[in-house]
């Protein structure tokens, strides 16, 4: 099984969707999207997989959405979709690319949904939150 994850390596969520990712095999290839940016036609293709609205895919928490306005509710997809491509870090991550779908993957053990397999036990998240217990089930 291959994966793309939109990652972005500050945030501990998607730091634990790669540890999870690469525990389980999974040959995966990183797309650090604020270095690498979006286009329309890319931001559309990816919430209409994982079956997101633009502000679904918003990200408000730790970004200026609010600040620019963004989190009103009768601000538009197209202008959502506008200040997600000028300001990358404004879509929610990690986004995860499967075989069996795309799903942001928030909280990240929402990613193992998207797998074939479980990664071997135990496994925790930075924090020590167990995932996947020593049997190798989930937690």
């Amino acid at each position: 099984m291959n994966s793309v994850i939109y990652h972005n390596p500050n945030c501990g969520t998607s730091r634990n969707v790669l540890a999870i990712l690469h525990a389980a095999g999974i040959d995966t290839v990183v797309i650090d999207y604020l270095s690498e940016g979006w286009t329309r036609p890319h931001l559309l293709g990816l919430f209409a997989a994982a079956g997101l609205t633009p502000r679904e895919a918003l990200r408000s928490r730790g970004t200026s959405a609010a600040e620019m306005g963004l989190t009103a509710p009768d601000v538009t997809d197209e202008a959502l979709i506008d200040a997600m491509i000028a300001h990358p870090v404004l879509v929610n991550r990690p986004i995860v690319c499967t075989p069996k779908g795309v799903r942001l993957c928030r909280p990240s053990e929402a990613v193992l949904d998207l797998l074939d397999h479980l990664p071997p036990g135990p496994l925790a998240k930075e924090d020590g939150e167990l995932i996947i217990d020593a049997r190798g089930n989930r937690v």
